[in-house]
């Protein structure tokens, strides 16, 4: 018990973080009145950061969670230590809300 009290709480604390992302998503779109067009430029920040890769924040991963799209490459388990929700989900979500 001693050994997974500790991974449970950053499980937690992370999909709150992840929670925290998709409602500042809703409260922009709701803000801006348009998030079909924040969904586009969401996807348009996805390309460009899937280009270009950065080895500083692989280097140093701790910075992960001052970016707009999660700079690391993994996946798989990875996700559940994620401090950004996938960005196709985010994007999914906003293309929800314009319907």
């Amino acid at each position: 018990m001693l050994i997974l009290a500790p991974i449970a709480a950053v499980l937690i604390q992370l999909a709150i973080s992840r929670g925290r992302e998709y409602e500042a998503d809703r409260g922009g779109a709701r803000a801006f009145g348009r998030s079909a067009a924040l969904a586009d430029a969401l996807a348009k920040i996805d390309r460009y950061a899937k280009g270009l890769p950065l080895e500083t924040a692989e280097a140093h991963p701790a910075t992960a969670h001052m970016m707009i799209i999660n700079p690391l490459s993994g996946g798989g388990l990875a996700g559940l230590f994620s401090t950004h929700p996938p960005t196709e989900e985010r994007i999914h979500r906003l293309l929800a809300m314009a319907r």
